[in-house]
């Protein structure tokens, strides 16, 4: 049975100079990654300092990072970027043709949100062929995958919240529900205790508290098997 409850903020950053909105957000394990619509900015989530930007034109949608590779979400196509140099490697078509909203890698595929159809497409990253769709009631937002959980934000009104959801079938598990006003545009998880959300026109990205729990997709292991307690550098308490 789905359950639901507030969602806990423990963080906010920003807002930062010459950001008007807040799209994608990716985690490469050091730095918070988000775009801004004509670039992607590395955040040091420790200092809540900005450190450097790529320039990505039309970059108002999901990103995600592959462990080596950052790709962005720019209008009908998916780009693949190395964050070092900025350099586009390569480009494939997005399965929502510009409907797309987020994005998230885990295990050698793409996961893409779509907000226009309100639907999740898994994607091979070489041709951008759909493997697999799931639907969603709400417009989604921001994906991302932690301890074999899939995750999505949505946004619809003044109202944004943060699900865990069967990625085979879409059947919404347990619900974060942020405060009025304040919405999940990108979401992405620091692979611990915690989500970073971006917060859509407030400019700002937010970290919620990840709730512990026992993964139906991992045989019932526990999915807190990381050291509890773990925090966002320089959290409230």
């Amino acid at each position: 049975m789905s359950r639901s409850s507030p969602a806990e903020i423990v963080r906010e950053y920003g807002p930062f100079p010459g950001v008007h909105a807040v799209h994608g957000v990716t985690y490469d394990g050091q730095h918070v990654w988000f775009a801004v619509g004509d670039r992607v900015i590395a955040l040091d989530p420790a200092s809540g300092r900005t450190l450097r930007a790529i320039e990505i034109a039309g970059a108002q949608a999901g990103t995600a990072f592959d462990g080596q590779h950052l790709f962005q979400l720019t209008g009908d196509r998916i780009q693949k970027v190395d964050p070092k140099t900025g350099r586009v490697l390569a480009t494939i078509p997005a399965p929502g043709g510009g409907g797309d909203s987020g994005l998230a890698w885990a295990e050698g595929t793409l996961w893409v949100g779509q907000y226009r159809d309100r639907k999740i497409y898994q994607i091979d990253p070489q041709t951008g062929a759909i493997l697999h769709t799931i639907e969603s009631n709400r417009f989604v937002t921001g994906i991302t995958w932690v301890d074999g959980d899939l995750w999505h934000g949505t946004w619809e009104g003044s109202q944004s919240d943060v699900r865990r959801v069967n990625p085979r079938t879409g059947e919404v598990l347990e619900t974060l529900v942020m405060p009025p006003g304040m919405s999940v545009s990108g979401l992405e998880s620091d692979g611990t205790d915690h989500f970073f959300c971006g917060g859509g026109t407030s400019g700002r990205i937010r970290a919620i508290r990840r709730p512990r729990r026992r993964s139906v997709l991992n045989g019932g292991a526990d999915a807190g098997t990381r050291t509890a307690g773990t925090s966002i550098p320089g959290q409230t308490a």
